[in-house]
């Protein structure tokens, strides 16, 4: 439970050089989240950039060494001393800090966070949607109630529709990497689809190979992501108004990635597919529009998809804020001038992509 520290305990505010390593962390990251945070108000991106630094590194912590579970001792200790005020040298560590004190950001979110990047470890079966819908409410539904409190809207309405937002990301980032994924051992097509016409799963993920029934699977995923992308919308209308274009850019370049791939036929086990720097640029423009009006709630209230609910139900139990309104120092930007930075960060992102291959 986050609770209130007194003065001479809170975390300070993260120095330069935190933020910074911050910041190289996130650039080296998801280009899609990066960007998008730059739209953010200036009071919110150095927050941002704190939290998603963060998960990168803890994902990175778990995935990529050699004992997940130790790996998993080592970052609950972490959070301990986080939550307890005294972070360590880890430039991540001590930014989060900050924001978890400040904004007061329920432990349970962070929790469920570190356990969907350790079921990546444990060679998990996803035998339903219901089941790739949980994995997904952990590793990216947390990320989208923590961003939702520190842009200050933590009604269960605005919590709700921020998890399902990041659901629906991460079933776009599951439709598109279905190739990927299986080459790495890793299947989160649900297995249940395999069995209702007859397809063994297993062999499948020895030899991958793309047809017409992989096509059908990654369909019906991204139709259930289409789902979650109407329902996130209608959370817009919670967040301040300068918090709101970058929410709906972010959901309109990562729903672009699935239109994307119906374009190219479905076909993301033998491609990746990426949206062109012009079309991320046209949404990025119309995501401005929502600044001055944001979709109108249905007069029904819209019960949280039962995946979900327990981030829900955490942040209302336990969130405790603590009014510390001491601003984070960056320099301030117009919209037009983030929106132009952003035309430059897509074209030298492209650059480097180019470089690679």
């Amino acid at each position: 439970m986050s609770q209130a520290l007194p003065e001479n305990q809170r975390a300070a505010v993260p120095k330069a050089y935190d933020l910074e390593a911050c910041r190289e962390l996130m650039r080296g990251g998801s280009k899609s989240f990066f960007a998008a945070s730059k739209l953010l108000p200036a009071r919110l991106r150095p927050p941002a950039t704190a939290l998603y630094a963060y998960c990168r590194l803890a994902d990175d912590v778990i995935d990529l060494g050699h004992d997940p579970q130790r790996a998993m001792q080592d970052l609950q200790q972490r959070l301990d001393e986080i939550y307890e005020g005294r972070p360590g040298t880890m430039d991540a560590d001590r930014a989060l800090a900050h924001v978890v004190h400040r904004y007061g950001i329920p432990r349970g979110l962070l929790d469920a966070l570190l356990d969907g990047f350790l079921w990546d470890t444990q060679e998990r079966r996803y035998e339903t949607l219901a089941d790739v819908e949980a994995y997904g409410a952990r590793v990216a539904g947390t990320v989208g109630a923590m961003m939702s409190i520190i842009m200050g809207a933590s009604t269960d309405t605005a919590i709700g529709r921020a998890c399902e937002l990041g659901v629906a990301m991460q079933l776009t980032n599951i439709a598109r990497d279905v190739g990927e994924d299986a080459r790495n051992g890793r299947l989160y097509l649900p297995r249940a689809w395999f069995r209702e016409i007859g397809m063994d799963a297993d062999a499948w993920l020895v030899k991958p190979v793309f047809d017409a029934r992989i096509a059908g699977f990654t369909q019906r995923l991204l139709l259930r992501a289409d789902v979650l992308y109407r329902r996130g919308e209608f959370g817009l209308a919670e967040l301040p108004w300068d918090c709101r274009p970058a929410i709906q850019a972010a959901r309109l370049v990562y729903a672009e990635i699935g239109k994307q791939l119906e374009r190219e036929g479905l076909n993301s086990v033998d491609q990746r597919t990426v949206v062109s720097t012009s079309r991320k640029l046209a949404l990025i423009a119309r995501a401005a529009s929502v600044a001055v009006k944001a979709p109108a709630m249905p007069a029904v209230p819209i019960s949280p998809v039962p995946a979900i609910a327990f981030l829900v139900d955490v942040v209302s139990r336990d969130r405790r804020p603590t009014h510390d309104n001491k601003p984070w120092t960056l320099p301030k930007r117009s919209f037009d001038q983030r929106v132009e930075w952003m035309v430059n960060l897509f074209g030298r992102l492209e650059q480097r992509e180019r470089a690679k291959r």
